[in-house]
C-alpha cells in the first residue's frame, strides 16, 4: 500500500504533467490536500512530506485536528472548504486561514467581524453553484458579480476576497469536465474587468484536476489520491 508521502508525490506530478500540457508554470497551481474524516496523523505525515495546505469541510472536526496539531499551527496553512453556517463563524474566524465556501454577505460580514485583529486577513472565495444543482450549496452565477463587490468592500484588514471556488457535478468526458471550470474562469475574468483585483480559482479535485488545471485553477483540491478512500 502507498504511503501519503508516495502518493503525494504522485499528484505532484499529475499537476506538473498537467501544467506542462496547457502551458502554465507549474508554481501557478497549489495543491490543497483535503483531509477531511483523516486524523491528524495523516495531516502530519502528508506536512513530514512537504505538504503546508490542509482542506476541511467539517468545523468540528478541523478544531479538534488543529489542537492535536497545535505545534505545527505556524508550519500549516487550514482553509475550510465545506458549508458554514452563520452560528460557526466565530470559530472558523478565529481559526482558519481561508475559507473557500462563502455563499452569502451574512457569512461574510460575520467572518470579518469576529477575525481577531491580531491575525492576518481571512482569506476568502465565493462558492458559485456552476452546474446548477439544487443539493450544492453556492450563489447562483447571475448573482456572484453583486455578491462579490459586497465581500470585496468589507474592512481588508479582516477579510479579503481572492476569488471563486466550485464544485462541478462529475463528468468522464475530459471536454465535458471542462466546461464548468471554463465557465467558472469565465466568471472570474468578468468579475476582475469589473475592477476587483482576483486571483484564486479553487477547483478541480481527484477525478477531474487535469481539466481544472486546463482552465486555469490555482487551487486545486485533492483528498482521496493523497489520503485513500474513505470510510
Amino acid at each position: 500500500m502507498a504511503t501519503i508521502s508516495a502518493k503525494l508525490q504522485e499528484v505532484r506530478g499529475r499537476i506538473a504533467a498537467a501544467c506542462e500540457r496547457f502551458g502554465r508554470p507549474v508554481q501557478s497551481v497549489t495543491l490543497l490536500a483535503v483531509s477531511k474524516t483523516f486524523g491528524a496523523d495523516a495531516v502530519r505525515d502528508a506536512h513530514a512530506a512537504g505538504q503546508h495546505a490542509f482542506g476541511e469541510n467539517y468545523v468540528q472536526e478541523a478544531l479538534a485536528k488543529m489542537a492535536a496539531l497545535g505545534d505545527l499551527r505556524d508550519r500549516l496553512e487550514w482553509h475550510l472548504i465545506g458549508p458554514l453556517q452563520s452560528n460557526k463563524t466565530r470559530a472558523v474566524a478565529e481559526a482558519f486561514d481561508w475559507v473557500h465556501s462563502v455563499d452569502r454577505l451574512k457569512v461574510a460580514q460575520r467572518l470579518a467581524e469576529q477575525r481577531p485583529p491580531s491575525l492576518p486577513p481571512l482569506q476568502l472565495c465565493l462558492q458559485v453553484n456552476v452546474s446548477g444543482e439544487a443539493s450544492k450549496s453556492g450563489v447562483a452565477p447571475a448573482d456572484a458579480a453583486a455578491l462579490a463587490r459586497a465581500v470585496a468592500a468589507l474592512p481588508r484588514e479582516r477579510a479579503v476576497l481572492r476569488g471563486l471556488m466550485a464544485i462541478p457535478e462529475p463528468a468522464g468526458d475530459f471536454e465535458q469536465q471542462r466546461r464548468p471550470h471554463r465557465a467558472l474562469r469565465e466568471l472570474l475574468q468578468s468579475l476582475r474587468d469589473g475592477g476587483l483585483a482576483l486571483d484564486t480559482l479553487s477547483m478541480g479535485m481527484s477525478a477531474d484536476l487535469d481539466a481544472a488545471v486546463a482552465e486555469g485553477a490555482t487551487i486545486v483540491r485533492v483528498g482521496s489520491a493523497i489520503f485513500g478512500t474513505r470510510g
